[in-house]
Protein backbone atom coordinates (compact mmCIF):
# COMPACT_ATOMS: atom_id res chain seq x y z
CA UNK A 1 0.00 0.00 0.00
CA UNK A 2 1.23 3.50 -0.86
CA UNK A 3 2.10 5.12 2.00
CA UNK A 4 0.41 8.97 3.21
CA UNK A 5 1.50 11.08 5.10
CA UNK A 6 2.29 10.57 8.97
CA UNK A 7 1.55 6.68 7.92
CA UNK A 8 5.19 5.10 9.03
CA UNK A 9 5.16 8.02 11.87
CA UNK A 10 6.69 5.26 14.30
CA UNK A 11 8.98 4.83 17.69
CA UNK A 12 12.25 3.86 16.61
CA UNK A 13 13.94 0.80 18.60
CA UNK A 14 15.49 1.32 21.78
CA UNK A 15 18.56 -0.26 20.56
CA UNK A 16 21.83 1.73 20.20
CA UNK A 17 23.68 -0.25 17.73
CA UNK A 18 20.00 -0.49 15.55
CA UNK A 19 18.12 2.60 15.82
CA UNK A 20 18.54 6.50 16.65
CA UNK A 21 15.10 7.27 19.67
CA UNK A 22 13.19 10.39 17.05
CA UNK A 23 10.01 9.38 17.84
CA UNK A 24 8.44 11.25 14.98
CA UNK A 25 10.78 10.19 12.08
CA UNK A 26 9.87 7.40 9.76
CA UNK A 27 11.15 3.78 10.38
CA UNK A 28 13.22 3.53 7.00
CA UNK A 29 14.05 0.05 7.75
CA UNK A 30 10.22 -0.82 7.99
CA UNK A 31 9.87 1.73 4.65
CA UNK A 32 12.35 -0.66 2.88
CA UNK A 33 10.23 -3.78 3.61
CA UNK A 34 6.63 -1.51 2.19
CA UNK A 35 8.98 -0.70 -0.47
CA UNK A 36 9.76 -4.19 -1.53
CA UNK A 37 5.96 -5.21 -1.52
CA UNK A 38 5.29 -3.29 -5.00
CA UNK A 39 3.12 -0.19 -3.32
CA UNK A 40 0.41 0.76 -5.05
CA UNK A 41 0.34 3.53 -7.96
CA UNK A 42 0.77 7.08 -6.20
CA UNK A 43 -0.13 9.12 -9.14
CA UNK A 44 -2.88 10.87 -7.64
CA UNK A 45 -0.47 12.69 -5.63
CA UNK A 46 0.95 16.03 -7.24
CA UNK A 47 4.34 16.06 -5.78
CA UNK A 48 4.96 12.64 -7.12
CA UNK A 49 3.41 13.42 -10.28
CA UNK A 50 6.37 16.18 -10.72
CA UNK A 51 8.83 13.58 -10.55
CA UNK A 52 10.16 11.08 -12.96
CA UNK A 53 12.11 8.24 -10.44
CA UNK A 54 10.44 9.11 -6.90
CA UNK A 55 7.61 7.59 -5.04
CA UNK A 56 5.71 8.64 -2.06
CA UNK A 57 8.29 6.15 -0.45
CA UNK A 58 10.80 8.35 -1.72
CA UNK A 59 9.84 11.28 0.29
CA UNK A 60 9.24 10.02 3.01
CA UNK A 61 12.41 8.88 3.68
CA UNK A 62 13.77 12.71 2.41
CA UNK A 63 11.31 13.91 5.32
CA UNK A 64 12.79 11.57 7.77
CA UNK A 65 16.55 12.75 6.84
CA UNK A 66 15.81 16.09 6.77
CA UNK A 67 14.51 15.99 10.87
CA UNK A 68 17.75 14.24 11.50
CA UNK A 69 20.02 17.05 9.15
CA UNK A 70 17.54 20.17 10.94
CA UNK A 71 17.93 18.63 14.68
CA UNK A 72 21.12 17.24 14.69
CA UNK A 73 24.12 18.77 11.52
CA UNK A 74 22.83 22.07 11.12
CA UNK A 75 22.67 24.04 14.14
CA UNK A 76 26.29 22.63 14.34
CA UNK A 77 28.13 23.14 10.77
CA UNK A 78 29.10 27.05 11.44
CA UNK A 79 31.14 25.85 14.57
CA UNK A 80 32.41 22.08 12.28
CA UNK A 81 33.59 24.88 9.76
CA UNK A 82 35.55 26.97 11.71
CA UNK A 83 36.93 23.89 13.35
CA UNK A 84 37.79 22.39 9.95
CA UNK A 85 36.75 18.89 11.13
CA UNK A 86 33.18 17.67 11.94
CA UNK A 87 32.48 14.70 14.25
CA UNK A 88 32.49 11.62 11.61
CA UNK A 89 32.02 8.64 14.50
CA UNK A 90 29.18 10.89 16.21
CA UNK A 91 27.27 11.84 12.89
CA UNK A 92 27.78 8.73 11.36
CA UNK A 93 26.15 6.99 14.16
CA UNK A 94 23.18 9.00 14.29
CA UNK A 95 22.60 8.16 10.40
CA UNK A 96 23.48 4.67 10.66
CA UNK A 97 21.31 3.94 13.83
CA UNK A 98 18.70 5.49 11.37
CA UNK A 99 19.02 3.78 8.33
CA UNK A 100 20.66 6.02 6.15
CA UNK A 101 24.16 4.63 5.24
CA UNK A 102 23.20 1.75 3.55
CA UNK A 103 19.86 2.84 1.94
CA UNK A 104 20.57 0.24 -1.24
CA UNK A 105 23.26 -1.99 0.81
CA UNK A 106 22.38 -5.72 1.50
CA UNK A 107 19.58 -6.22 3.92
CA UNK A 108 21.80 -9.18 5.55
CA UNK A 109 24.98 -6.74 6.58
CA UNK A 110 22.45 -3.80 8.27
CA UNK A 111 20.83 -2.04 4.26
CA UNK A 112 17.42 -1.54 3.46
CA UNK A 113 18.28 -3.64 0.11
CA UNK A 114 16.40 -0.93 -1.81
CA UNK A 115 17.38 0.61 -5.52
CA UNK A 116 19.88 3.42 -6.66
CA UNK A 117 17.07 5.97 -6.69
CA UNK A 118 17.03 6.11 -3.62
CA UNK A 119 20.44 6.95 -2.26
CA UNK A 120 20.11 9.58 -4.98
CA UNK A 121 17.06 10.34 -3.10
CA UNK A 122 19.32 10.86 0.25
CA UNK A 123 22.01 12.94 -1.23
CA UNK A 124 19.38 15.09 -2.56
CA UNK A 125 18.15 15.66 0.83
CA UNK A 126 21.97 16.05 2.36
CA UNK A 127 22.21 19.24 -0.05
CA UNK A 128 20.28 20.84 2.69
CA UNK A 129 23.52 20.84 4.84
CA UNK A 130 24.52 24.04 4.92
CA UNK A 131 27.64 23.41 3.65
CA UNK A 132 29.22 21.15 1.32
CA UNK A 133 32.01 19.11 3.72
CA UNK A 134 29.86 16.98 5.08
CA UNK A 135 27.93 15.81 2.71
CA UNK A 136 31.07 14.67 0.80
CA UNK A 137 32.09 12.68 4.05
CA UNK A 138 28.93 10.69 4.27
CA UNK A 139 29.06 10.64 0.58
CA UNK A 140 32.09 8.86 0.44
CA UNK A 141 30.83 6.37 3.14
CA UNK A 142 27.82 5.10 1.42
CA UNK A 143 28.49 5.74 -2.25
CA UNK A 144 32.43 5.53 -2.63
CA UNK A 145 34.43 3.62 -0.24
CA UNK A 146 31.56 0.66 0.00
CA UNK A 147 29.84 -0.10 -3.28
CA UNK A 148 32.77 -2.22 -4.32
CA UNK A 149 32.71 -4.32 -1.66
CA UNK A 150 29.18 -4.80 -0.85
CA UNK A 151 29.15 -5.87 -4.40
CA UNK A 152 32.45 -8.14 -4.81
CA UNK A 153 33.75 -8.61 -1.34
CA UNK A 154 33.12 -12.09 0.44
CA UNK A 155 31.13 -12.47 3.01
CA UNK A 156 33.80 -11.97 5.67
CA UNK A 157 34.73 -9.09 4.55
CA UNK A 158 31.14 -7.73 4.48
CA UNK A 159 30.77 -8.64 7.82
CA UNK A 160 34.09 -6.64 8.76
CA UNK A 161 34.00 -3.63 7.05
CA UNK A 162 30.44 -3.21 5.34
CA UNK A 163 28.03 -4.11 8.26
CA UNK A 164 30.14 -1.64 10.94
CA UNK A 165 30.26 1.24 7.91
CA UNK A 166 26.34 0.58 7.31
CA UNK A 167 25.66 0.44 10.89
CA UNK A 168 27.76 3.80 11.86
CA UNK A 169 30.16 1.96 13.77
CA UNK A 170 33.32 2.59 11.63
CA UNK A 171 34.28 5.85 9.34
CA UNK A 172 35.78 4.69 5.84
CA UNK A 173 37.94 6.48 3.15
CA UNK A 174 39.32 5.94 -0.13
CA UNK A 175 42.63 5.58 -0.85
CA UNK A 176 42.80 6.26 -5.07
CA UNK A 177 44.41 9.33 -5.58
CA UNK A 178 48.42 10.22 -5.11
CA UNK A 179 50.35 13.23 -5.52
CA UNK A 180 50.90 11.94 -9.14
CA UNK A 181 48.11 10.38 -9.99
CA UNK A 182 44.70 11.85 -9.14
CA UNK A 183 41.70 11.74 -12.14
CA UNK A 184 44.23 9.31 -13.97
CA UNK A 185 43.39 6.69 -11.81
CA UNK A 186 45.77 3.91 -13.59
CA UNK A 187 48.78 6.02 -12.83
CA UNK A 188 49.07 5.01 -9.24
CA UNK A 189 52.46 3.73 -7.51
CA UNK A 190 51.31 2.59 -4.62
CA UNK A 191 52.14 -0.74 -4.51
CA UNK A 192 50.50 -4.00 -2.63
CA UNK A 193 52.93 -6.86 -3.05
CA UNK A 194 52.10 -10.33 -1.42
CA UNK A 195 54.40 -11.98 0.75
CA UNK A 196 52.96 -15.13 2.20
CA UNK A 197 49.57 -14.82 3.25
CA UNK A 198 49.57 -11.19 3.43
CA UNK A 199 50.03 -7.98 0.91
CA UNK A 200 53.03 -5.61 2.03
CA UNK A 201 51.92 -2.31 1.04
CA UNK A 202 54.05 0.86 0.07
CA UNK A 203 53.39 3.67 -0.93
CA UNK A 204 50.67 7.48 -0.58
CA UNK A 205 47.71 8.39 -0.64
CA UNK A 206 46.44 12.16 -1.50
CA UNK A 207 42.89 13.99 -0.84
CA UNK A 208 41.98 11.58 1.39
CA UNK A 209 38.05 12.37 2.57
CA UNK A 210 37.60 11.38 6.12
CA UNK A 211 41.11 10.62 6.24
CA UNK A 212 42.06 11.90 9.86
CA UNK A 213 39.38 9.97 11.10
CA UNK A 214 38.43 6.88 9.30
CA UNK A 215 38.80 3.22 10.66
CA UNK A 216 39.56 1.60 7.48
CA UNK A 217 40.17 2.36 3.86
CA UNK A 218 38.97 1.05 0.97
CA UNK A 219 42.49 1.15 -1.18
CA UNK A 220 43.58 1.20 -4.77
CA UNK A 221 46.96 -0.23 -5.05
CA UNK A 222 49.19 -1.97 -7.68
CA UNK A 223 49.32 -6.33 -6.76
CA UNK A 224 51.08 -6.69 -10.30
CA UNK A 225 53.66 -5.46 -13.12
CA UNK A 226 50.98 -6.29 -15.45
CA UNK A 227 49.54 -3.47 -17.57
CA UNK A 228 48.17 -0.76 -15.31
CA UNK A 229 44.26 -1.30 -16.11
CA UNK A 230 44.81 -5.15 -14.94
CA UNK A 231 47.08 -5.14 -12.33
CA UNK A 232 45.50 -2.99 -9.78
CA UNK A 233 43.39 -4.25 -6.69
CA UNK A 234 40.86 -3.11 -3.99
CA UNK A 235 41.87 -3.88 -0.57
CA UNK A 236 40.05 -3.28 2.42
CA UNK A 237 42.99 -1.82 5.03
CA UNK A 238 42.54 -1.27 8.35
CA UNK A 239 43.74 2.16 9.30
CA UNK A 240 45.06 1.27 12.83
CA UNK A 241 47.93 -1.07 11.71
CA UNK A 242 51.88 -0.77 12.41
CA UNK A 243 53.00 1.07 9.08
CA UNK A 244 50.26 3.88 8.42
CA UNK A 245 50.93 7.03 8.67
CA UNK A 246 48.51 10.54 8.44
CA UNK A 247 50.96 12.93 7.50
CA UNK A 248 48.87 16.20 7.53
CA UNK A 249 45.70 16.95 7.40
CA UNK A 250 45.30 19.60 4.25
CA UNK A 251 44.56 23.06 4.34
CA UNK A 252 42.05 23.16 1.52
CA UNK A 253 40.42 26.46 -0.08
CA UNK A 254 36.40 25.00 0.64
CA UNK A 255 34.94 22.08 2.11
CA UNK A 256 36.39 23.13 5.98
CA UNK A 257 34.40 20.54 8.07
CA UNK A 258 35.95 17.93 5.97
CA UNK A 259 38.89 16.55 7.16
CA UNK A 260 41.16 15.77 3.94
CA UNK A 261 44.26 13.58 4.80
CA UNK A 262 47.80 12.98 2.93
CA UNK A 263 48.63 9.06 4.21
CA UNK A 264 51.69 7.31 3.55
CA UNK A 265 52.23 3.53 3.91
CA UNK A 266 55.69 1.76 5.10
CA UNK A 267 55.40 -1.72 5.26
CA UNK A 268 51.93 -2.17 6.18
CA UNK A 269 51.01 -6.15 6.23
CA UNK A 270 47.42 -6.61 5.44
CA UNK A 271 46.38 -10.46 4.76
CA UNK A 272 45.29 -11.24 1.49
CA UNK A 273 41.58 -12.41 2.32
CA UNK A 274 41.42 -8.42 2.73
CA UNK A 275 41.31 -8.17 -1.39
CA UNK A 276 37.69 -7.07 -2.68
CA UNK A 277 36.85 -9.58 -5.46
CA UNK A 278 39.33 -10.88 -7.69
CA UNK A 279 43.25 -9.81 -7.63
CA UNK A 280 43.70 -7.63 -10.77
CA UNK A 281 40.25 -6.29 -11.33
CA UNK A 282 40.30 -3.08 -8.61
CA UNK A 283 40.82 -0.84 -11.71
CA UNK A 284 37.34 -2.39 -13.09
CA UNK A 285 35.82 -2.30 -9.55
CA UNK A 286 36.46 1.34 -9.15
CA UNK A 287 35.53 2.20 -12.69
CA UNK A 288 32.38 1.26 -11.26
CA UNK A 289 32.29 3.09 -8.07
CA UNK A 290 33.20 6.26 -9.96
CA UNK A 291 29.73 6.00 -11.36
CA UNK A 292 28.00 6.07 -8.42
CA UNK A 293 29.63 8.19 -7.05
CA UNK A 294 29.55 10.76 -9.87
CA UNK A 295 25.69 10.54 -9.52
CA UNK A 296 25.65 10.93 -5.90
CA UNK A 297 27.71 14.25 -6.41
CA UNK A 298 24.96 15.43 -8.94
CA UNK A 299 22.03 14.81 -7.05
CA UNK A 300 23.73 16.66 -3.66
CA UNK A 301 24.61 19.95 -5.63
CA UNK A 302 21.18 19.82 -6.97
CA UNK A 303 19.68 20.88 -3.94
CA UNK A 304 22.22 23.43 -2.79
CA UNK A 305 22.00 24.94 -6.09
CA UNK A 306 18.20 25.45 -5.61
CA UNK A 307 18.76 26.93 -2.51
CA UNK A 308 21.13 29.69 -3.25
CA UNK A 309 18.81 30.67 -5.74
CA UNK A 310 16.06 30.67 -3.69
CA UNK A 311 18.28 32.68 -0.93
CA UNK A 312 19.75 35.10 -3.45
CA UNK A 313 16.24 35.91 -4.81
CA UNK A 314 14.81 36.55 -0.99
CA UNK A 315 17.60 38.90 -0.52
CA UNK A 316 17.15 40.69 -3.44
CA UNK A 317 13.87 41.39 -3.31
CA UNK A 318 14.95 43.08 0.04
CA UNK A 319 18.51 44.93 -1.01
CA UNK A 320 17.65 48.18 -2.62
CA UNK A 321 19.59 49.73 -5.06
CA UNK A 322 18.55 53.00 -7.45
CA UNK A 323 15.50 53.28 -5.28
CA UNK A 324 14.61 49.71 -6.25
CA UNK A 325 15.07 46.21 -5.09
CA UNK A 326 18.16 44.76 -7.19
CA UNK A 327 15.51 41.47 -7.89
CA UNK A 328 14.14 44.00 -10.01
CA UNK A 329 16.58 45.14 -12.47
CA UNK A 330 15.99 43.10 -15.45
CA UNK A 331 19.59 41.67 -15.53
CA UNK A 332 19.08 40.12 -12.14
CA UNK A 333 15.84 38.06 -12.26
CA UNK A 334 16.21 37.31 -16.29
CA UNK A 335 19.85 35.72 -14.72
CA UNK A 336 18.39 33.62 -11.97
CA UNK A 337 15.45 32.80 -14.38
CA UNK A 338 18.33 31.20 -16.79
CA UNK A 339 20.08 29.49 -14.01
CA UNK A 340 16.84 27.85 -12.71
CA UNK A 341 16.45 26.39 -16.04
CA UNK A 342 19.75 24.71 -16.10
CA UNK A 343 19.31 23.22 -12.95
CA UNK A 344 15.94 21.88 -14.07
CA UNK A 345 17.66 20.72 -17.13
CA UNK A 346 20.42 18.91 -14.90
CA UNK A 347 17.82 17.40 -12.74
CA UNK A 348 15.98 15.54 -15.19
CA UNK A 349 19.42 14.28 -17.09
CA UNK A 350 20.13 12.50 -13.61
CA UNK A 351 16.71 11.14 -12.76
CA UNK A 352 17.64 9.90 -16.50
CA UNK A 353 20.77 8.49 -16.05
CA UNK A 354 19.47 6.76 -12.33
CA UNK A 355 16.45 5.35 -14.45
CA UNK A 356 18.87 3.62 -16.56
CA UNK A 357 21.15 2.35 -13.86
CA UNK A 358 18.71 1.03 -11.62
CA UNK A 359 17.36 -0.88 -14.71
CA UNK A 360 20.85 -2.32 -15.28
CA UNK A 361 22.21 -0.14 -18.52
CA UNK A 362 25.38 1.07 -18.98
CA UNK A 363 24.67 4.93 -18.22
CA UNK A 364 28.51 5.75 -18.16
CA UNK A 365 28.36 8.60 -20.83
CA UNK A 366 25.09 10.25 -19.63
CA UNK A 367 27.00 9.83 -15.55
CA UNK A 368 29.70 11.82 -17.00
CA UNK A 369 27.47 14.66 -18.77
CA UNK A 370 26.16 14.78 -15.86
CA UNK A 371 28.84 15.08 -13.67
CA UNK A 372 30.77 17.62 -16.41
CA UNK A 373 27.23 20.02 -16.31
CA UNK A 374 26.99 19.88 -12.37
CA UNK A 375 30.86 21.03 -11.98
CA UNK A 376 30.50 23.67 -14.76
CA UNK A 377 26.70 25.04 -13.29
CA UNK A 378 27.82 24.91 -9.93
CA UNK A 379 31.00 27.30 -10.67
CA UNK A 380 28.61 29.64 -13.06
CA UNK A 381 25.84 29.50 -10.72
CA UNK A 382 27.88 30.41 -7.38
CA UNK A 383 29.38 32.91 -9.37
CA UNK A 384 26.68 34.91 -10.45
CA UNK A 385 24.31 34.61 -7.17
CA UNK A 386 27.10 35.99 -5.17
CA UNK A 387 27.84 38.57 -7.46
CA UNK A 388 23.93 39.54 -6.75
CA UNK A 389 24.89 40.04 -2.86
CA UNK A 390 27.35 42.19 -3.16
CA UNK A 391 29.63 42.96 -0.34
CA UNK A 392 27.69 40.40 1.11
CA UNK A 393 28.93 38.08 -0.87
CA UNK A 394 32.31 38.58 0.22
CA UNK A 395 31.84 37.68 3.65
CA UNK A 396 31.94 34.18 5.63
CA UNK A 397 28.39 35.38 6.99
CA UNK A 398 26.00 34.04 3.85
CA UNK A 399 25.65 30.50 2.55
CA UNK A 400 26.59 31.88 -0.79
CA UNK A 401 29.89 32.07 -0.58
CA UNK A 402 30.59 29.03 1.02
CA UNK A 403 28.44 27.37 -2.16
CA UNK A 404 31.14 29.37 -4.19
CA UNK A 405 34.33 27.98 -2.29
CA UNK A 406 33.28 24.34 -1.59
CA UNK A 407 31.42 23.56 -5.29
CA UNK A 408 34.65 24.59 -7.28
CA UNK A 409 35.91 20.87 -5.82
CA UNK A 410 33.35 19.30 -8.24
CA UNK A 411 34.76 19.68 -11.59
CA UNK A 412 37.73 18.36 -10.25
CA UNK A 413 37.01 15.50 -7.31
CA UNK A 414 36.02 12.40 -8.69
CA UNK A 415 37.54 12.90 -12.25
CA UNK A 416 38.03 16.32 -13.68
CA UNK A 417 35.77 18.49 -16.14
CA UNK A 418 38.24 17.13 -18.82
CA UNK A 419 38.32 13.36 -18.22
CA UNK A 420 34.62 13.72 -18.27
CA UNK A 421 34.89 15.33 -21.61
CA UNK A 422 37.46 12.48 -22.70
CA UNK A 423 34.77 9.87 -21.42
CA UNK A 424 32.21 11.04 -23.62
CA UNK A 425 34.52 11.41 -26.38
CA UNK A 426 34.92 7.91 -26.51
CA UNK A 427 31.39 7.08 -25.77
CA UNK A 428 30.43 9.23 -29.15
CA UNK A 429 33.71 7.45 -30.81
CA UNK A 430 34.98 10.99 -31.51
CA UNK A 431 38.36 10.42 -29.94
CA UNK A 432 41.48 10.87 -32.39
CA UNK A 433 43.22 7.28 -33.60
CA UNK A 434 45.71 5.80 -32.52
Amino acid sequence: MALREGALRLNLLASSRNWYKFSSFISVRQLSEKVSSKPESTSSSETVADHLIYTQEHFALKESLRKIIDQEINPHVDQWEAEGKFPAHKVFKILGSAGFLGVNKPVEYGGLGLDFSYSVAVSEELGNIRCGGVPMAIGVQTDMATPALARFGSAELKEEFLLPSIMGDKVACLGVSEVGAGSDVSSIITKAVKKGDEYVINGGKMWTTNGTQADWMCLLANTSDGPPHRNKSLICLPMNLPGVHIARKIDKMGMWSSDTAQVFFDDVRVPCKNIIGQEGMGFTYQMLQFQEERLWAVANIITTLDITIQETIQYTRQRKIFKQPVLYHQTVHFRLAELQTEVELLRSLLYRATALYIKGNDMTKLASMAKLKAGRLARELSDSCLQFWGGMGFTNEVLVSRVYRDSRLLSIGGGADEVMLGIIAKYMDTLPRK
